[in-house]
């Protein structure tokens, strides 16, 4: 990044609000739960419903020969444009050297660029079908291969530069993947119920067109503030580190990466992983509606409802139940993964959603069956939905161990390559096997199969990923290391833990001087003493400490 950029960030409006030492909660509320929800968005939708604006408005009336080509050939040939856009982005992360860090600068970039093209994928100037193909694929690339791979490798490179303590990134991990999983609930459930509302059966193709440009406008909004409240709310402690250690600046060949992590059995395991485990979600989400439609038995819904109203209710029930475990699982995954580890909880949980996608399968047109089914099927996902972006910190540090470099942006553009392309990948698979939603059997197999069998090999993978036994030396080897080139460049050494408290402390002392200095302004202003009325605020503060001492010594055990 050149002088320019660097002085850019420099600006104090661009400096990250997050001043604290370690990970509190507006830091996990703001930068790692409402920042990705908002900025997720558009993509959370598009997973589900994207098909059915092509095939149901944008090309409506237009549907066979040369459009359903277009329809199967645009995800899949697009997939190879959006694993080069991820891996681009992952070295342009690798490569900058800002102020505020190397992935955060993406993320303020990405408040325009998501925002924007989230909309452009819903403009349609011409009813010629070819003209539309032509607008859809360049659309669909500048979001997907483009304007998506930036954000989302940022977003996932934020995690393992955030802090070097695991039990700090393992919270974040699962704020931000529970962001992610509140945007598929968007649009899962609440989503069909908005698009029920304003476009219905009758509702002309034009005036559906309007209504859905008009909902993407809403999100590319969202999408924009959300992104600068990730920016702000965010702190890249372990970049930070090479500036206070005077680490070597000189860029590191992808090669020199490309052996480092490939070298690494942890980094295949989880990469591997998360590859079974995102692609059967997407191929399992995509066949959703169909498998509704046309493979359950919808008349446990009564007889008075029509085919489409009953099938919508049974995918709002599958998604629903779907969603409370996970919901559930939240408070649980994360004291569970401090105590037994992530390996054993993620191992078990795969093993769960086996058992759930067997009875789903065996029970496949009994809504009851299903529902109970997908239920343990979820519940059993959580620990690697919550987790799997700690356990990729986690292996990082241990390449970062033994090599002495740092992997983050070839990693995450890998990471984010599987997340993005899975859902065109899936989609292509999804239509070639099923007939574009006509095969039953293709459906059932889709929605329930594909999943489990992956759940399966999935826990055989949890086996061989025991990279926490190694996380203490691991981190003690980057630190030593940190402290020689410190002193063989004349440096002071300063422990890590013991900077970050001093900034800390540093920049609490910035703020009380503001806070004085504004309070003087204000009695200047009003005509007040400055000195009776910090003494008001002095009283105020102390009986804040009384009440919270009062409050923590209640908590305590009695003594019997």
């Amino acid at each position: 990044m050149n002088s320019s950029q660097k002085s850019f960030f420099n600006k104090p409006l661009l400096s990250t609000k997050v001043k604290s030492a370690n990970v509190k909660l507006p830091e996990i509320f703001f930068g790692y739960f409402l920042g990705p929800m908002g900025a997720l968005l558009a993509s959370g939708i598009f997973t589900s419903f994207l098909n059915k604006y092509w095939t149901e408005v944008l090309f409506a009336g237009q549907l066979g020969g040369s459009v359903d080509r277009f329809l199967t050939l645009l995800p899949l040939l697009s997939a190879i444009l959006i694993v080069a856009g991820n891996l681009v982005a992952g070295q342009i992360i690798e490569r900058t050297k800002t102020k505020a860090g190397k992935a955060r600068p993406w993320i303020l970039l990405s408040a325009i660029l998501l925002s924007v093209t989230c909309v452009l994928m819903f403009l349609s100037p011409s009813e010629n079908k070819i003209v539309k193909m032509v607008l859809t694929a360049v659309s669909y690339n500048l979001f997907y291969a483009v304007a998506y791979p930036l954000y989302n490798t940022a977003n996932s490179t934020l995690i393992p530069v955030s802090t070097r303590n695991s039990k700090q990134r393992g919270l974040l991990a699962s704020a931000t993947n529970v962001a992610g999983l509140a945007v598929m609930g968007a649009g899962s459930m609440v989503f069909p119920v908005l698009l029920g509302l304003l476009v219905k059966e009758t509702t002309p193709v034009a005036a559906a067109q309007r209504y859905w440009l008009l909902m993407f406008l809403v999100v590319g909004i969202v999408t924009f503030v959300a992104c600068l409240l990730q920016y702000y709310f965010t702190r890249e402690r372990v970049t930070e580190e090479s500036r206070h250690t005077n680490a070597p600046s000189a860029k590191l060949p992808v090669e020199k990466q490309v052996k480092a992590v490939v070298a690494d059995k942890f980094w295949w395991v989880i990469v591997v992983f998360y590859l079974l485990f995102q692609l059967s979600g997407a191929i399992k989400n995509l066949s959703m509606t169909y498998f509704c439609e046309k493979i359950v038995d919808n008349s446990f819904w009564g007889a008075s409802l029509d085919a489409k109203t009953a099938a919508g209710m049974t995918q709002t029930l599958l998604a629903v139940l779907g969603a409370i475990p996970m919901a559930a699982a939240v408070v649980l995954v994360w004291p569970l993964s401090n105590k037994f580890g992530k390996q054993k909880v993620t191992l078990i949980g795969m093993a769960i959603g086996v058992v759930g996608g067997v009875i789903a399968g065996v029970g496949s047109h009994s809504v009851v069956l299903v529902a109970v089914g997908v239920a343990l099927k979820c519940l059993g996902s959580a620990p690697a939905s919550y987790m799997i972006l700690a356990m990729i910190s986690d292996s990082l540090d241990h390449i970062e161990a033994k090599h002495g470099f740092r992997c983050d942006g070839l990693t995450m553009s890998i990471y984010s390559s599987i997340m993005v392309a899975a859902t065109p990948i899936g989609q292509a698979i999804f239509n070639g096997i099923s007939g574009s939603g006509t095969n039953a059997s293709a459906i059932t197999v889709s929605y329930i199969w594909i999943e489990t069998a992956a759940y399966a090999l999935c826990a055989l993978l949890m086996i061989f990923f025991s990279v926490e036994k190694h996380l203490s030396t691991d981190q003690q080897k980057i630190k030593d290391r940190q402290k020689a080139q410190a002193l063989a460049a004349g440096e002071e050494w300063i422990e890590p833990e013991e900077r970050l408290k001093l900034e800390e402390e540093e920049a609490e002392r910035m703020a009380e001087e503001a806070r004085k200095a504004e309070l003087k302004a204000r009695c200047e202003k009003k005509g007040l003493s400055f000195e009776e009325e910090e003494a008001k605020y002095q009283k105020a503060q102390e009986a804040k400490r009384k009440k919270a001492a009062e409050r923590k010594e209640a908590k305590k055990p009695k003594k019997s």
